[in-house]
């Protein structure tokens, strides 16, 4: 356990600065509403991104997997845990941009979440540790398993959701209309 105490300390310090960072960027600890919540699965509801957990953390999870296979591409000769640390300071630098006007109006503007406002500091903090738990899965599968658990949560995603990593990066980069039309679609009337 000890030789795990640096890198442990290491999440707890970046998990720290960006919930720092994005108060001082006027996030809400807790939403909007300032209650706490595990999880909220509608993801029409104005409560999106502001619970623990929503349908979107599986994405992050994806990225995990992600990371693990561009970082072990990249620097495998790095110890797993500094490329873990690595891809927890890629995820925390993410979140912070995410959150920022830029993107949050970008979102706004091209994507179906017409009423986002960014993520609380909770459901922001939560995608970094899903992002970390995708990461420590990919450490400890096959590659072909890790492949499949991805295309598992991109599909799952994309027939309960109308919305996965795929299509939120799609839409954030180039835009299409039929795809935005589709996924609307699927929104509550």
């Amino acid at each position: 356990m000890r030789r795990y105490l640096p890198i442990v300390l290491g999440l707890v310090a970046i998990l720290a600065a960006t919930g720092a960072f994005e108060l001082w960027m006027g996030r809400l600890p807790l939403g909007p509403d300032g209650r706490f919540g595990w999880w909220e699965g509608n993801i029409w509801s104005s409560e999106q991104s502001q619970r623990f957990a929503d349908p979107y953390s599986f994405s992050h999870v994806c990225h995990g997997v992600i990371f693990y296979g561009l970082l072990w591409l990249a620097a495998r000769r790095a110890p797993v845990r500094y490329r873990f640390l690595a891809a927890v300071l890629i995820e925390a630098t993410w979140e912070a941009l995410e959150n920022s006007p830029i993107i949050i109006n970008r979102y706004r503007a091209v994507t179906i979440s017409l009423g986002y406002v960014g993520d609380s500091i909770l459901n922001s903090l939560s995608d970094v540790l899903m992002m970390a738990i995708g990461f420590l899965i990919a450490s400890r599968l096959r590659v072909w398993t890790s492949v499949a658990l991805v295309v598992a949560m991109e599909l799952g995603m994309l027939v309960l959701c109308r919305d996965n990593l795929t299509l939120n990066i799609l839409m954030l980069v180039y835009p299409l209309e039929v795809i935005r039309q589709w996924q609307m679609e699927g929104r509550p009337k």
